[in-house]
């Protein structure tokens, strides 16, 4: 299990439940996209899907997902991709 803590400011915390998987790096800008179980501010794990700073550790852009609406989004993905 792959555990961090980061704060930004005083009330932004986050900690790495799970690390899933790692979908794709750029060396260009050393990025990566990852899918980790993730808790923000001490609440329950959420799947996120975020490009990461792999050299500072600094969370980008991303989307965080509640179990519901993965099975919703792997559903439609199913539908539109096929199995």
């Amino acid at each position: 299990m792959t555990e961090a803590t980061a704060k930004r400011d005083n009330d932004f915390t986050y900690e790495i439940k799970k690390h899933i998987a790692t979908l794709s790096t750029s060396r260009f800008d050393n990025t990566a996209l990852e899918l980790n179980l993730i808790s923000y501010r001490g609440a329950e794990p959420k799947l996120d899907l975020r490009k990461w700073n792999k050299t500072t550790n600094q969370l980008l852009k991303g989307v965080t997902l509640t179990k519901e609406e993965a099975i919703t989004l792997k559903n439609a993905l199913i539908e539109e991709l096929g199995q």
